[in-house]
């Protein structure tokens, strides 16, 4: 129900007759060029005394606030999407690049009060991506200005704003886009964000916080590779690092939105949903499963060498083949099976 009521609502008029196409939101390329250092905007950085600006603190991953451990330096912040830098300025130093939809769309979110996140003025684009009707997101974040509007029409390529740096932590110096490329998890977010105790949500469903993020750079330069490669297939073949079985009670609403996420016959008789994810709690894959379990539990996990919580941004606890969900991991999978109140 909820899954055919939000595409009603969100996409009423695309068509799949051909293959939904990607490109990178603005005029810089030199992710395809391998000048990596041109392409990422840099993070200022300073960790044991050490001052620096490296430009992988713009990729996406854990590529943030760095701590020595027993296994090394270890990245504790993930980065959801990527920060590309501008390739025109002003004689001011403000950034002109004009911010690009990645592909044909809808515009679903604008949020044009930059003090209402972090992310400041910010756009959020729904593309199908399958005959069902299922869509992913892109969001684009930090503008200084957008040119459209909810609930309008957009093909890749379609100019949605300019570059700026609105949002936290952000300076002229460091403008950029901030660009994700996400699956929404929940369609009743609001619910989940009263029940965690998360602060006024100005953003309905196209929170940042609802969206959770593939890695945007390794789909798009795949892509390009080999334009038949669609973002279902990708997120589908990124390799899981965690599953995670939970109680089976009615529809689970994320493969509703997702079904393309599913093995099997979802109809199967099974006691509980199996749910495999990336380090970062990315779901690849949904299936019925046999196991019968009275919460959510970690029912497989890959032997990383060290402590989970350092390989998924504190989603696990524990070592080898042994895990156990954080708090934070139980907040996400809460998120991913609906087991919330409404509010």
């Amino acid at each position: 129900m909820f899954r055919s009521l939000l595409l009603t609502v969100l996409l009423p008029a695309f068509s799949l007759a051909e293959q939904v196409q990607f490109q990178l939101p603005t005029e810089n390329e030199n992710l395809f060029t391998g000048d990596l250092d041109k392409f990422y905007m840099y993070v200022d950085r300073t960790f044991e005394g050490v001052s620096s600006k490296p430009w992988e603190g713009g990729a996406f991953g854990l590529v943030r606030n760095p701590i020595r451990t027993n296994t090394g330096v270890e990245y504790m912040r993930l980065h959801e999407g990527i920060d590309i830098s501008p390739v025109k300025r002003d004689k001011a130093g403000n950034p002109l690049d004009l911010v690009m939809s990645v592909a044909d769309g809808k515009v679903v979110h604008l949020s044009d009060s930059a003090g209402r996140s972090n992310y400041g003025r910010y756009i959020v684009v729904a593309h199908p991506v399958d005959a069902s009707g299922s869509v992913v997101h892109s969001l684009y974040a930090h503008l200084a200005k957008a040119t459209v509007k909810p609930g309008d029409t957009v093909k890749r390529g379609s100019v949605l704003g300019r570059m700026g740096y609105t949002g936290a932590g952000i300076n002229r110096t460091r403008a950029h886009v901030h660009l994700e490329l996400g699956l929404m998890m929940s369609p009743r977010f609001d619910g989940w964000i009263r029940t965690y105790g998360g602060g006024t949500n100005h953003h309905g469903n196209y929170n940042g916080m609802n969206l959770i993020g593939m890695d945007v750079a390794r789909f798009l330069t795949e892509h390009r590779a080999d334009p038949s490669l669609t973002v279902t297939e990708f997120v589908r073949k990124s390799p899981a690092y965690f599953k995670v079985t939970i109680p089976r009670d009615g529809t689970l609403e994320f493969a509703e939105l997702h079904p393309w996420l599913v093995y099997g016959d979802v109809n199967k008789p099974g006691p509980s949903w199996e749910l495999s994810l990336t380090s970062t709690g990315l779901p690849t894959g949904i299936t019925v499963s046999q196991r019968k379990v009275s919460a959510p539990i970690v029912s497989a996990v890959r032997d990383s060498g060290g402590p989970h919580r350092y390989q998924t941004r504190g989603l696990l606890s524990g070592e080898g083949r042994t895990a156990t969900l954080s708090s934070s991991g139980q907040k996400l999978i809460a998120l991913l099976a609906g087991s919330f109140r409404t509010p």
